[in-house]
């Protein structure tokens, strides 16, 4: 596993001449990974799911969260846990189910052993076998160490030791409670599974990158849109305006959110018009326009504008990606340097009418859908600069200084991609959070 010292030479960051570069090892090495379990994954809050997926006391879902095995329950005493889903006899999966309803009891397949909704050992076959010793009671399956739900959204820590999660949140927290402020938000029923041979970083560059979306997904601006009537072709958003003299646009754009958090499009008063307005109101304009006025009555006309204009594609350090133009809930984890696997979700408000939530929806599919027009594109990019990484002996580095210095007027910048390096760096050299992340 490399030290700090040599993780602090993978990265190029000269603000004075506006260079940043990545050594390409970041992608390939076994021992960068192993450090970034240890280090950032390990020491980081972790999205983990929402309480909609387990709306009643026995319900329950299983998923890998941070590389481990987790049975995320709703108790019959009401309160939602995340157990280590391994058996406390010889480790095997005790739960092998996605998610299940009403379940009273997990039972081990492997040799019986028996644990209730609340992670309590109730059955041990053959339990005389045992000396006075044995103490069943200390024998459920394990909790997480730290774990904290904010308005739905689950988060664990395997750190006993971490901050606080407002902490950790920084500036983040009021961009992800414009997206939850949308509605009564629940995750539609059904997750989006899939994995891809590339580096878990390369996701993280993509999920934000505005670079590459005229050309990679040409087809759904260029083509699928314009045939719906809804655009005629993709244009690059203009260059960030300077702050106005009141400052209600003084975090328009790339707004890093401290923690390595950083945002494409700061909720802003000013905001555009959300991408996927236009979609909306041509198949469900009447109930659109009934769920802006309800926003409206709840937050008043210029909250409701930050609320529907959203915060662009956010990352939550590390691999939580939100994007609010499609209601998207992401995360990603590694197992191998050129391999991860992909949870995604549907984050829509409960309760609206039938049109609203269909409109919804098949904008979602259309983009971000596993026959979409973006996630198959970006599983061949991703999959493709994954297969290039083979010459990186004779080509070390990977550029991403568009836009330092302040140059804006060649179209989007890649300062949202710097942030996630600035943190990930201190992280892997210091154990610490960077002091800033901004150019």
């Amino acid at each position: 596993m490399p030290d700090g010292s040599q993780a602090a030479r993978l990265i190029i960051d000269d603000r004075e001449d506006g260079i940043f570069r990545v050594h390409r090892s970041v992608f390939i090495d076994p021992h960068i990974l192993d450090r970034e379990r240890a280090a950032v994954f390990d020491k980081s809050w972790l999205f983990a799911g929402h309480v909609s997926e387990l709306p009643k006391p026995g319900d329950f879902v299983t998923r890998r969260v941070g590389g481990r095995p987790v049975i995320i329950a709703h108790g019959d005493d009401g309160a939602v846990r995340i157990l280590m889903n391994t058996c406390r006899h010889r480790g095997n999966l005790v739960c092998r189910e996605h998610k299940g309803r009403g379940a009273e009891m997990f039972r081990c397949f492997y040799h019986g052993w028996i644990y209730n909704i609340r992670g309590e050992l109730k059955g041990v076959p053959g339990e005389e076998a045992y000396s006075d010793a044995f103490d069943r009671d200390a024998l459920g399956l394990e909790p997480a160490p730290r774990m904290h739900i904010h308005r739905g959204c689950i988060f664990v820590s395997f750190d006993p030791e971490i901050e606080s999660f407002e902490s950790y949140m920084q500036d983040a927290l009021a961009v992800l409670d414009n997206t939850l402020d949308l509605g009564d938000m629940e995750f539609v029923q059904g997750q989006f599974k899939y994995a891809m041979r590339a580096n878990w970083k390369l996701l993280v560059e993509n999920s934000m990158d505005g670079y590459h979306a005229a050309y990679t997904h040409e087809r759904f601006f260029s083509q699928w849109m314009p045939s719906e009537g809804i655009g005629n072709g993709y244009r690059p958003p203009p260059p960030s305006p300077p702050p106005n003299a009141d400052g209600t646009n003084a975090r328009w754009g790339t707004s890093p959110l401290g923690n390595g958090h950083v945002t494409t499009l700061y909720p802003s008063t000013e905001s555009r018009p959300p991408v996927f307005q236009p979609y909306l109101d041509k198949y469900a304009a009447e109930a659109l326009k009934k769920s802006h006025e309800a926003l409206v009555s709840r937050h008043g006309p210029a909250r409701a504008r930050m609320i529907e204009g959203g915060a662009g594609n956010y990352l939550i350090f590390p691999n939580l990606m939100i994007i609010d133009g499609w209601r998207v809930f992401r995360t990603f984890y590694p197992t191998s340097p050129d391999y991860m696997e992909i949870d995604g979700w549907a984050c829509l408000p409960r309760g609206e009418p039938a049109e609203l939530r269909k409109a919804r929806l098949d904008w979602y599919l259309a983009f971000q859908g596993p026959g979409g027009f973006a996630t198959p594109d970006d599983v061949e990019a991703l999959e493709g600069c994954q297969m290039g990484f083979a010459t990186h002996r004779e080509v070390e580095w990977s550029d991403i200084s568009r836009g330092m210095k302040g140059n804006r007027s060649g179209g989007p910048s890649e300062l949202q991609m710097r942030v996630f390096w600035r943190e990930w760096q201190a992280r892997m050299t210091t154990g610490r959070h960077a002091e800033y992340t901004g150019d």
